[in-house]
């Protein structure tokens, strides 16, 4: 394995460098730049660094890093200096996502260039803004701190004010949330959508010595544009890379009530509690793994969390939610040739115990056509006739 490799050159001449060994990702300044960082080793406004990196200081399931000093910051410090910059004019991030799933995407327009290099990771720490949490840490300053999932590093070249810079870090948290709310990812501290990881961070870089100057970065200016296209793509990128996540994988039942605590294991209670003679587990779970995926179920079942969502979110009145819910089951019900299962309370509990009682009623009739040793009929694609 090379020692490091140049994975791209900005078009302000800086090299983005990669460091196998060292598990990290650096830019080298070859003139002052202006950066703004959410890091806590020299973050904040900065005129006079040298450089910036992104390295892998944990596992993949998003875990907290193990420390290489005492203190967080000192960790910081030795990683920079193992990434061959200065510590005292660097300032870096530190995630759980792989450096070698990183997503480099490069927008233009006329002379403006804006570079995005975003390593991300969701699968262990998605959240959505607001979730409930029981860390409250008063501590010290320099005590660790968990490493980012969704880092990004977002080079602008071109001149602008700070403010201009923080308007810029906000367009570019907007593509991040964006990009998740288009996959519907789930939080995994809360029934609602994703927002971020609870542990992003992110960089910006401006360059002084361009000749274009910027007053905006939000969605009205052409800078803001072209922030929130490269952080959208690359997010995505960098997302499949990590985690395989895609509109493909998210095609599921299961991922989609996953926030709402709809599971493998929900289900398969579900049917033992139901069942006298039940099939073996993994019988079940084969036809359960072919009804999460079929295209009817997923619209419909799509149309339904939605549903729940604008309840809570108060854009449905709770009657307006029931009657609607239970349209959907009793057409997703004789679509599929099954009972309908009544929702007798505008509860969320209570709407998802319906579905779910859908969804073992289909299984059931699936499992008693279909002997212990042959395959649940539809297993060659997602379209089904008759019961999922």
């Amino acid at each position: 394995m090379a020692e490091e490799t140049v994975l791209h050159t900005l078009s302000m001449g800086d090299k983005v460098v990669w460091k196998p060994a060292n598990q990290s990702i650096s830019v080298f300044f070859e003139k002052p730049r202006k950066v703004l960082s959410t890091s806590l080793l020299n973050g904040g406004y900065r005129e006079d660094l040298t450089g910036v990196f992104n390295h892998n200081c944990g596992p993949d399931d998003g875990s907290h890093c193990t420390l290489r000093a005492a203190t967080y910051q000192e960790h910081m410090r030795l990683l920079a200096r193992g990434a061959g910059l200065d510590p005292d004019r660097t300032t870096g991030m530190g995630t759980a996502a792989r450096m070698e799933n990183v997503a480099i995407v490069v927008k233009e327009y006329r002379e403006l260039v804006v570079t995005a290099i975003v390593t991300a990771g969701v699968e262990g720490n998605g959240g959505r803004v607001g979730d409930p949490t029981q860390h409250y840490y008063p501590v010290e300053k320099t005590a660790a701190h968990k490493p980012g999932t969704i880092n990004i590093l977002l080079i602008l070249d071109a001149d602008m004010a700070a403010g201009t810079m923080a308007r810029a870090l906000v367009t570019c948290t907007e593509a991040k949330t964006a990009v998740l709310q288009e996959l519907m990812v789930g939080s995994l501290y809360s029934t609602g959508l994703a927002t971020g990881s609870g542990t992003d961070q992110s960089i910006v870089l401006a360059n002084p010595q361009s000749p274009l100057y910027f007053e905006g970065a939000g969605k009205h200016s052409k800078l803001g544009e072209l922030i929130g296209l490269a952080v959208k793509q690359a997010v995505k990128e960098a997302l499949l890379k990590q985690n395989g996540l895609s509109p493909e994988k998210q095609h599921s039942v299961l991922r989609r009530f996953k926030r709402f605590g709809l599971t493998e294991e929900t289900l398969w209670q579900g049917y033992l509690a139901a069942t006298t003679e039940p099939v073996e587990k993994q019988q079940f779970l084969n036809s359960l793994y072919q009804l999460e995926k079929d295209s009817q179920a997923l619209t419909y079942a799509s149309l339904y969390i939605h549903l729940l969502d604008q309840s809570l979110w108060g854009l449905l009145a709770p009657g307006e939610m029931l009657a609607a819910a239970h349209d959907v089951l009793a057409v997703t019900a004789a679509k599929f040739g099954v009972a309908v299962p009544r929702v007798e309370r505008p509860d969320i509990p209570v709407c998802l115990k319906a579905w779910s009682e859908l969804m073992l009623t289909c299984l059931k009739e699936r499992l008693t056509k279909t002997g212990p040793d042959e395959q649940p009929a539809g297993q060659k694609g997602t379209e089904t006739n008759g019961v999922f």
